[in-house]
């Protein structure tokens, strides 16, 4: 499977989510969709990610948008987390990493001193007929949410 392009209608996947629902590319067709890749469930950055744009929630409905998280983290992993933050909005799971590939936001990164591979936070907005319009790599939390706000009013 290539990799996503700007102007270019994303490649059909299929994920499983919590609230036990399938997220099919073709399925979304007709709205807007934001999918944001964060590095695990709980920490600190994802968690203040995920509440920055359940507090907006209701404006990305209203513009006609819908919001899915995506890491590598277990299913049940993202039922505590999404039930703990009161997320409006579902987690995909992508233990396989078939998304984080399709589009490609897993990078070599230092922790502690050590090399890993991980997600590099990134979001990438859809239009309505599946097109990727916007893509945000390497995101800084502070005021992302509202900057993907304000791009998905302006599509």
């Amino acid at each position: 499977m290539s990799n996503v392009a700007l102007d270019q209608i994303v490649p059909d996947f299929t994920a499983q989510a919590t609230g036990d629902t399938s997220v099919s590319s073709s399925a979304l067709r007709g709205s807007k969709v934001v999918l944001y890749f964060y590095p695990k469930d709980s920490t600190p950055g994802c968690t203040t990610e995920g509440r920055d744009l359940r507090d907006l929630y209701p404006q990305f409905t209203t513009a006609g948008a819908k919001i899915f998280g995506i890491s590598r983290d277990s299913l049940k992993s993202h039922e505590k987390f999404k039930a703990k933050e009161n997320f409006p909005f579902e987690l995909i799971a992508d233990a396989d990493e078939a998304l984080c590939r399709l589009f490609d936001v897993i990078r070599p990164k230092t922790m502690y001193g050590r090399e890993v591979v991980g997600i590099e936070r990134s979001t990438f907005l859809l239009d309505e007929n599946g097109v990727l319009r916007r893509e945000w790599r390497k995101v800084k939390v502070e005021g992302h949410a509202q900057a993907v706000l304000e791009a998905v009013q302006a599509l």
